[in-house]
């Protein structure tokens, strides 16, 4: 799928944007902790850029913290950078080290524990910055946390009112927060040292039912999985219990992840590189739901393009993240090649071709149906549950991108939706279609 992007765009403040997966569209995320304050879901992930000092630089390069919010997973809401490498006292101003983070609040404070690059030494260290609101202004420490040497900081916070700092530091490491949560109680231990053989990173843990989980990227092969292990106490031991989600099956590295319980159901934040599918150290965020066995171990999560949440029918409805797609005849390519964020669109290439997209709400009714097209021509049938005929329309050739308006069959459609487009003749390419 072509060309890494050329330039980064860095989404305005206060811009809100719909997602499927991946849910962040105008800039890369990686490594998202998602966090449940004041019942509005709040996503703390890094921040990759292509590296502005050395072009050719084929690593990581992430240099502030955005933070992004939502009501309903669907519509997020990005708050602007809420911490940059040059405003932290302890950092390396170009270090451009400001990698995974977390976010917790205690008695009305929000701090924010994040790795950099010190001005002195080598490695990283774990710094905290503290808000009033979640969606900062962040004002960092002076010093980071002493003892807390490596990245991919986590905060459990248990149903006892204790909290435990987790990272990545030889190893997957602990150990008891303060009461103020800007320092060690004690010696760190180590978690993962009865683990299966291979590189880990990136730990996440939470407590579900009295139960405490530990989950973490772990490479068991070429590429990240992410793995989990319980235990019935926060410190350990841990029992490995085996994979949440298997490696990537086209490559990309690394994968980082949080979960997190909102409106009675669980989500993995995850990430891929979607939008850089040549470099894969340029990721963006995604999300899929998560379930339980009755012993609370966890079930396997399959990555999807269609994620999480109902899609408004008269939204630009991103069919190209498709819940299914004809096998024969049928792909999805970048619009534009150079600029990976305008997104993808799906060729129906010949008759009998399809794509099914989930879970669209039809709250209100609707008289047209609108489809951004590239057609030579092509007669096109739009149909609901049950094989619900929606509308069939006849698309004239055109050249290019065009924006094309229909009459719908039934104007009496409700509720959710699951929709199916399938080329009766002819051959179209689709960006996106609205019900209005």
């Amino acid at each position: 799928m072509n060309k890494i992007l050329a330039l980064v765009l860095t989404l305005m403040v206060g811009t809100s944007v719909q997602a499927q997966n991946p849910i962040i569209h105008d800039q890369f995320t990686a490594d998202p902790t998602a966090r449940v304050f004041n019942n509005r879901i709040y996503l703390f992930p890094s921040h990759d850029i292509i590296s502005p000092v050395e072009p050719e630089r084929k690593w990581f390069c992430m240099a502030d913290y955005h933070v992004f919010s939502s009501d309903n997973l669907v519509d997020w809401m990005d708050h602007g950078m809420i911490l940059s490498q040059e405003n932290v006292p302890w950092g390396k101003p170009d270090g451009y080290s400001m990698w995974a983070p977390d976010c917790v609040e205690k008695n009305g404070k929000y701090y924010l524990y994040f790795p950099d690059a010190p001005k002195e030494g080598r490695g990283f260290m774990v710094g905290v910055a503290i808000a009033d609101k979640p969606e900062g202004p962040y004002v960092p420490q002076a010093t980071p946390i002493k003892g807390a040497m490596g990245i991919d900081p986590c905060v459990l916070q248990t149903s006892k009112g204790e909290a435990y700092l987790v990272w990545s530091g030889m190893g997957l490491r602990m150990a008891k927060l303060s009461d103020d949560m800007l320092s060690l109680v004690g010696e760190s231990v180590r978690l993962d040292e009865s683990f299966p053989k291979g590189f880990k990173e990136g730990p996440f843990a939470f407590e579900r039912d009295g139960r405490y989980y530990l989950t973490f990227p772990w490479v068991q092969d070429k590429t990240e999985t992410l793995a989990y292990a319980m235990s019935d106490n926060p410190m350990g031991p841990y029992e490995f219990k085996g994979l949440i989600m298997e490696q990537s099956p086209v490559g990309c590295w690394t994968n980082h992840h949080s979960i997190v319980e909102f409106k009675g159901q669980w989500y993995l934040f995850y990430h891929h590189n979607d939008y850089s599918p040549r470099f894969d150290k340029n990721r963006s965020v995604r999300i899929d739901k998560l379930t339980f066995n009755a012993d609370g171990t966890i079930l396997p999560v399959t990555p999807t393009l269609r994620g999480v949440g109902n899609t408004p029918a008269n939204a630009h409805i991103q069919i190209d993240r498709y819940s299914s797609l004809c096998p024969v005849g049928a792909w999805i390519d970048f619009l534009d090649s150079t600029n990976t964020f305008k997104g993808w669109y799906v060729s129906l290439s010949r008759p009998g071709t399809w794509v099914t997209y989930d879970r669209v709400d039809f709250t209100s009714p609707v008289t047209k149906f609108i489809v951004r097209v590239r057609t030579k021509g092509c007669r096109l049938s739009i149909t609901g549950d049950k094989d619900t005929p929606i509308a069939t329309i006849e698309m004239p050739a055109g050249d290019g991108w065009r924006e094309l308006t229909f009459p719908c069959s039934d104007n009496n459609i409700s509720g959710i939706q699951s929709l199916r487009l399938t080329n009766l003749s002819g051959d179209a390419a689709l960006d996106w279609i609205s019900f209005q």
